[in-house]
């Protein structure tokens, strides 16, 4: 356990430990180790706020970020989005899927939308372990929040395309999760709920949309750095992320 660096901010009650090394998820060979904010019922949206903007993040009701030995590859990054400027393809996309209905739904289990997700992890990352994912793994993934979170589904007729799930922060929108019909020829689903996320940071007046983490060694991080502009917490500051070529020298 180990006390915040500076007992200003207001997880000052907090405390930190190191999980013990795991196999990392993103570069093979490579052992990962994450850095877990506790106990879990001090956060709250404002205390998570502050915790996203220093480069945490969470899966279910765990508050973690990267803590590994000997590598800083993933790096938390944030789009602005006022100064967003989507590609060519990306307007496609926003324009291609500009149909689906969203709506809010409760935080809670819908079959059809745990039937999506299995379907999204089997053919998109099979052999990662989500795809083995039971009822009660996948509520404790999704549906169990200490803060604001948002369940989004996105329907085409009677048809659900596509859910995500949204933390509402002070200062933005976190994407937590978004999972999506893996079956349909042409589809940008994925490009579209980014678009589509970073539209309702704007409606409701906050700066930034937050993606997480980007490592530029990894294919499956890759398609964050396509928006443009975007900034990652490099040495504790919020800055323009370099582009792919120049993060790899």
């Amino acid at each position: 356990m180990s006390q915040p660096d500076d007992a200003k901010l207001p997880y000052s009650l907090l405390q930190y430990y190191a999980t013990s090394p795991y196999p990392c998820s993103y570069l093979p060979d490579r052992m990962a180790r994450s850095q877990v904010a506790t106990p879990t019922h001090l956060i709250d949206s404002k205390i998570y706020s502050t915790l996203v903007s220093k480069g945490f993040r969470r899966s279910g009701i765990f508050t973690y970020r990267p803590h590994c030995d000997h590598c800083k590859a993933c790096i938390p990054v944030r789009l602005p989005v006022d100064q967003l400027l989507p590609r060519r393809s990306q307007r496609r996309a926003l324009k291609h899927h500009g149909h689906l209905v969203a709506r809010e739904m409760p935080l809670m289990f819908f079959t059809d939308h745990y039937d999506l997700y299995v379907r999204y992890q089997n053919s998109r990352h099979a052999g990662g372990g989500m795809n083995d994912d039971n009822h009660d793994q996948y509520a404790q993934f999704l549906l169990q929040s200490r803060v604001d979170t948002r369940l989004i589904a996105f329907t085409e007729g009677e048809k659900l395309r596509m859910v995500s799930l949204i933390d509402v922060l002070e200062d933005g929108l976190s994407s937590v999760y978004t999972f999506f019909d893996p079956e349909i020829p042409g589809a940008s689903f994925g490009v579209y709920n980014i678009l589509w996320q970073a539209e309702q940071c704007k409606a409701l007046g906050l700066p930034y949309l937050y993606l997480g983490y980007w490592i530029a060694e990894s294919r499956k991080m890759a398609y964050k750095s396509d928006f443009r502009p975007i900034e990652g917490l490099i040495d504790g500051q919020w800055q323009a992320l370099p582009l792919p070529d120049e993060a790899c020298r």
